[in-house]
């Protein structure tokens, strides 16, 4: 059975074990194991960086939580995970809400002045290109991602 590990800054939120609870029993109900970032003990930041790295060693397949958390970009930790796998040969799959470009949902420059890439992509291209981005939620994800393998 492959395993999926459940990337994104839902770790974050009040009820972050009940989320990964539900996640990972979509993953069980589509003949998937579901690795979540909490799944771990851990003290201390060094032992959750290194948790969540051999969680992605052992996934097949991540999905990642891409929406913009905290400003217009996604959380910087899930982007070094999607970085992480897709440098270990994981497939990745990119959830968001939004899948206007960067260029529609920003303008040419963001607030600071600086300019905003028209690749015409929803997520920078370091991201999109990493991963085949659906526009929805965990579970559409979690549905390309059954689809695919």
């Amino acid at each position: 059975m492959k395993t999926i590990y459940l990337a994104g800054f839902d770790v974050f939120a009040p009820d972050a074990v009940q989320r990964g609870a539900r996640y990972k029993l979509l993953c069980a109900e589509n003949g998937f194991v579901g690795l979540y970032p909490l799944d771990h003990e851990a003290d201390g930041a060094h032992q959750i960086f290194s948790g969540n790295c051999g969680l992605i060693d052992k996934a097949d397949i991540v999905i990642a939580n891409l929406n913009p958390f905290r400003g217009a970009e996604p959380d910087s930790g899930t982007c070094f995970e999607v970085g992480y796998a897709c440098a270990k040969g994981k497939k990745v799959y990119g959830y968001v809400d939004d899948v206007r470009t960067l260029r529609d949902r920003l303008g040419e420059t963001d607030a600071d002045g600086f300019a905003v890439e028209d690749f015409g992509l929803p997520l920078n291209l370091m991201l999109a290109c990493a991963a085949t981005i659906v526009h929805g939620d965990f579970a559409a994800a979690l549905a390309a991602c059954a689809a695919e393998n």
